[in-house]
């Protein structure tokens, strides 16, 4: 199957509304704190793909579909992630992103922390307009687990001695987790039953996994301007992902990603050497079908949601394979 493009064709039905998603964050930004509205506008002007507010308003359409809750959901799920990416940039002090320069590279990192707290605590007033305790707890649990995964990555940077398993444990905290409650918060919310909402967060949760591992291996493939970032950007701050696992699985002794984060003379010439073995070899083959795999398993649960025909499983389904296709 064929992905489509991020536009209108991929979210559907939900379409015009994801606008409306950006139209309230919009509203948010403060009239009477210009610095303050300065920041925000920088960070929210990024853009992105609103995938996550729009696999929210999808699951939102295969129930009760009410704006009045499902925009507030959607929106908060959005600043949920554009806060983590604040929070991101000030921890790898991190210049650029998409090509763009880093809130913490043009404010000081005291502000740029604070409006990353600030979008979060409007994250929270806007999943609590739904009046849904369940859906405010999921919010809740879901910041925890992405805390957790980003307190593994950051615990664990530059430590060659992991497994898979701790990596898919980091990425789920870290991507999936937030993919699964924007699934499973817009059945809730839409008053879907709950093996329908748990089959949803199935689907978020394995899409989710599959956009990471994605990710992972784009840092190896896509060029710079693909990326917004340089190649190879995952290893220099010490992120292992599935092809490096892959590679130090296979080579043990003497393998360059070991010797890169030993550091010492040659760490430029062992990080050259570890991206040419990786894309050299079949690991990254390897790596596109353990996303596809994810991938599968989301859409298999979906069959447990709603009918094939139905036009929000289509875009579901059509979500999904985009995931899995992506070039940045």
């Amino acid at each position: 199957m064929t992905s489509p493009s991020v536009s209108s064709e991929l979210y559907g039905p939900v379409r015009d509304d994801v606008g409306k998603v950006d139209d309230l964050i919009t509203a948010l930004r403060p009239k009477d704190f210009p610095f303050l509205s300065n920041i925000l506008d920088h960070v929210l002007e990024a853009g992105g793909k609103r995938v996550r507010p729009a696999v929210a308003l999808l699951a939102g359409k295969l129930g009760a579909y009410d704006l009045e809750l499902l925009i507030p959901l959607a929106a908060s799920i959005e600043l949920v992630h554009s806060a983590s990416l604040v929070h991101d940039d000030v921890i790898d002090a991190a210049a650029t992103r998409r090509g763009r320069a880093t809130a913490n590279a043009l404010f000081n990192n005291a502000a740029t922390v604070m409006v990353g707290d600030y979008m979060f605590a409007n994250a929270a007033d806007l999943v609590a307009r739904t009046g849904n305790v369940e859906v405010v707890r999921l919010f809740a649990r879901t910041l925890m687990e992405m805390t957790t995964g980003e307190l593994q990555q950051d615990m664990s940077a530059y430590e060659y001695g992991q497994d898979t398993r701790k990596y898919f444990n980091r990425i789920y905290g870290k991507t999936a987790s937030l993919f699964a409650a924007a699934a499973q918060g817009g059945g809730m919310v839409a008053g879907l039953q709950d093996e329908q909402c748990q089959a949803l967060r199935s689907y978020g949760e394995n899409v989710g996994m599959a956009f990471q591992i994605m990710d992972d291996i784009l840092d190896f493939t896509a060029d710079a301007t693909e990326l917004g970032k340089p190649a190879g950007s995952d290893l220099m701050n010490g992120t292992l992902t599935l092809p490096a696992l892959l590679l130090i699985e296979r080579d043990p002794e003497g393998n360059p990603v070991k010797r890169f984060f030993a550091g010492g003379k040659g760490k430029a010439e062992n990080l050259r050497r570890a991206l040419k073995q990786i894309r050299e070899s079949d690991i990254l083959d390897e790596s596109f079908r353990v996303a596809h795999d994810f991938r599968d398993k989301g859409l298999a649960a979906l069959a447990n949601v709603g009918t094939a025909d139905d036009p929000a499983i289509e875009s579901l389904t059509d979500v999904a394979y985009w995931v899995t296709q992506r070039r940045n």
